[in-house]
C-alpha cells in the first residue's frame, strides 16, 4: 500500500498517482509556497543562513525515517526536505539567481546523466569536469 498526505492525514491508498496527478500537486505545492512567501511574515523573512539548521534537521529526521523503514514517516520527512528544497530554490530565484526549473534541470545535468551512462552499458569513469559539460548538453 502506497500512502501519501491529504490535508495533513496520512490515508492509505492501493495505487500510485498518475503524472498528472503529480504534476498538478507539485505545481499546488510551488503556488502554496508562493502565496506563503508573500503573505506570511515568518516565511517573508526567511534566508538562506536562517533555513539552514531546520533544513539540516530535517535531512537528519529523513535519515532516522529510512533507517527505521517507516513509510508514513519517510514520506512526511520527504515534504519536509522538499519544502526546504523549494524554498532556497525561491529565494534564489527572488534574487534572479536560479529558480526551480533551474534546480530540476541541473538533477539531470550531474546526476541523472551519469546514472544513464553507467546503465548504457558503456560505463567509462569520466572526471568531474567533463561530466558537468557533457551532462549540460
Amino acid at each position: 500500500m502506497f500512502v501519501y498526505r491529504e490535508s495533513f492525514i496520512f490515508v492509505e491508498k492501493e495505487f500510485m498517482h498518475t503524472r498528472k496527478e503529480q504534476m498538478e500537486a507539485f505545481g499546488r505545492f510551488l503556488d502554496v509556497l508562493d502565496e506563503l512567501r508573500e503573505k506570511c511574515p515568518w516565511d517573508r523573512k526567511q534566508t538562506n543562513e536562517s533555513l539552514r539548521p531546520n533544513t539540516i534537521e530535517e535531512t537528519y529526521e529523513l535519515c532516522d525515517a529510512l533507517m527505521k523503514d517507516d513509510k508514513k514517516d519517510i514520506c512526511k520527512e520527504l515534504g519536509d526536505v522538499l519544502l526546504h528544497v523549494a524554498f532556497y530554490a525561491k529565494i534564489a530565484s527572488e534574487t534572479g539567481d536560479f529558480d526551480m526549473k533551474d534546480v530540476c534541470e541541473t538533477v539531470f545535468a550531474t546526476n541523472l546523466f551519469s546514472v544513464i551512462h553507467m546503465c548504457s552499458g558503456k560505463y567509462k569513469p569520466i572526471q568531474p569536469k567533463r561530466w558537468w559539460r557533457i551532462g549540460s548538453k
